[in-house]
């Protein structure tokens, strides 16, 4: 035969067409893949933003509850100091008029002392209560019928009334007394006139802080929470402190940012870092009645949010197994899913594969004649088809068995899928001896170069059987356009008939439709 020079088109369409694919599958890969992780992930997702929800209602329970608390607990200690002030209160009020009466003036010393101080509130932290007049002196001393020596002008308490008339009932500052047994000391005290509304002096009742240590010691409270009394400018007057803690008694807080705050709100709550030891609390505060005292509870937040916390925690673990849950079932279904596409494929490989030769099988030549039928059709690009025979095949089962036989189709095959390189050629079996080859975009030179190149190679492969048989191939071609007229089963024919002229001209040769 004269030698024909190859001429292959460009590959451009059918590499179109099968990035297309491609495209297609992998978008289809995809979309699954981020739908499974997409719904798992809102699902984790909602999961969590209920919880969390749920968490910060329980927790602003939490903290309702908390404050609820604190408040009761001043309302208490609000109350109790509230009726110890209104006795000292009555004490230096029955002093004053006890003072001014003429009554005392006909008594004896000892019956004029005790209609003086007969409202003394004799409870366990009374400080005692004194008389001083204008000069700062112990005018009538609670404690005794001769007056003790001692003079106290220099005190604020004194001071404050002597210098303004209006003061009415006052509370000093915490401090040590000078009498007794130098003890921690609130005093209260009221101006005492003179007929015309000069000052005569002043009646000074003392409370000894130990008081307010019994008090909070009778108080149910965490021991990291603390309770502090403060004046109204930013001194303490009591505290009960976290364990360890320094006595703050009479330190000024006055610029301190939770004062400040405290001072600011007048009343509430707030959560801050204590300016003292460092700790975080909550704290909740209010004024004690007229009184210019203000009362701080301020709660750890273990006592405010403990059985809270311990109830995120498990909430939150248990959460966190559930939304790991979904995750591993999106990863186990998503891996289910993979391997069941997977299956699918080596299914449809099968389905589409000659289980002899491993090459397509006739179903699968088919479809993809179909495709390369329309491509040609659209683009007018030519489309080249082989079908191919094996000469003789029938003696060759005849005389050495069916093994052989079979032997001979798979090397055969093997031949024809070497010879056929490019992404969109096809090479198939079609049935029994029969092979077909499907070249897309493949001009009459091209098909006639790889339909001799693949009867070369077969004639080339080595003898079959004790007589040295020689294996042959037989090959028609069609290499055309398609009309809108064709379709696959007249290519198919018209490459049939080319073979069989192949045939009839002896065998192991090529001849295109057409020629013969």
């Amino acid at each position: 035969m004269n030698p024909v020079r190859v001429f292959h088109l460009p590959l451009g369409g059918q590499k179109m067409l099968s990035n297309a694919a491609i495209a297609g599958r992998l978008r289809q890969f995809v979309a699954t893949d981020i739908t499974l992780f997409v719904s798992g992930v809102v699902g984790a997702g909602a999961i969590v933003l209920m919880v969390a929800f749920l968490l910060k209602n329980s927790y602003e329970v939490a903290t309702s509850s908390a404050e609820r608390s604190a408040f009761n607990l001043i309302q208490l200690i609000d109350a109790d100091i509230a009726r110890n002030l209104e006795l000292y209160d009555l004490t230096m009020t029955g002093v004053i008029e006890a003072a001014r009466s003429r009554v005392g003036d006909q008594m004896s010393p000892q019956a004029r002392h005790a209609l003086m101080f007969s409202r003394v509130a004799t409870t366990h932290f009374m400080g005692g209560t004194l008389l001083l007049d204008a000069h700062g002196a112990i005018r009538e001393d609670w404690a005794s019928l001769v007056p003790r020596h001692s003079n106290f002008a220099d005190r604020d308490y004194f001071k404050v009334h002597q210098n303004n008339p209006d003061v009415g009932f006052y509370i000093s500052r915490p401090l040590r007394s000078r009498l007794d047994n130098k003890d921690w000391r609130l005093v209260f005290s009221r101006r005492m006139p003179t007929q015309d509304g000069r000052f005569d002096g002043i009646v000074a009742s003392a409370l000894r802080l130990a008081y307010f240590d019994d008090l909070f010691r009778s108080l149910q409270l965490d021991r990291e929470s603390t309770i502090t009394i403060l004046s109204g400018d930013g001194i303490v007057l009591a505290r009960r402190g976290a364990p360890g803690e320094a006595d703050l008694t009479g330190i000024d807080v006055r610029h301190r940012r939770n004062f400040e705050q405290i001072v600011r709100m007048g009343s509430g709550s707030f959560t801050s870092r204590s300016q003292v030891d460092g700790v975080t609390r909550r704290y909740v505060f209010s004024r004690i009645g007229h009184h210019p005292l203000i009362i701080v509870v301020a709660l750890s937040l273990s006592e405010a949010y403990g059985a809270w916390a311990s109830s995120a925690i498990i909430i939150g673990m248990a959460t966190a197994f559930l939304c790991l849950g979904i995750l591993a079932v999106t990863l186990l279904l998503r891996r289910e899913l993979h391997r069941q596409r997977a299956t699918g494929r080596r299914l449809a490989s099968l389905a589409a594969t000659d289980a002899l030769t491993g090459l397509p099988n006739r179903r699968h030549l088919e479809v993809e004649l179909q495709g390369a039928v329309e491509q040609s059709r659209l683009t007018g690009q030519p489309l080249s088809v082989l079908m191919l025979d094996v000469d003789h095949f029938k003696s060759f089962n005849d005389r050495y068995g069916h093994l052989v036989g079979d032997e001979v189709l798979r090397q055969v095959a093997e031949v024809i899928r070497r010879s056929v390189h490019r992404p969109g050629d096809v090479a198939a079996r079609y049935g029994g001896e029969e092979f077909a080859v499907v070249l897309p975009q493949t001009e009459y030179a091209g098909a006639q170069r790889i339909a001799e190149t693949i009867r070369a190679a077969v004639a080339a492969l080595p003898p079959v059987g004790a007589d040295m048989d020689t294996v042959t191939l037989s090959v028609g071609a069609i290499s055309r356009v398609v009309a809108d007229t064709d379709n696959a089963d007249v290519i198919l024919i018209q490459a049939d008939t080319a073979l069989y002229a192949a045939k009839r001209s002896g065998r192991n040769c090529v001849v295109s439709f057409g020629q013969n």
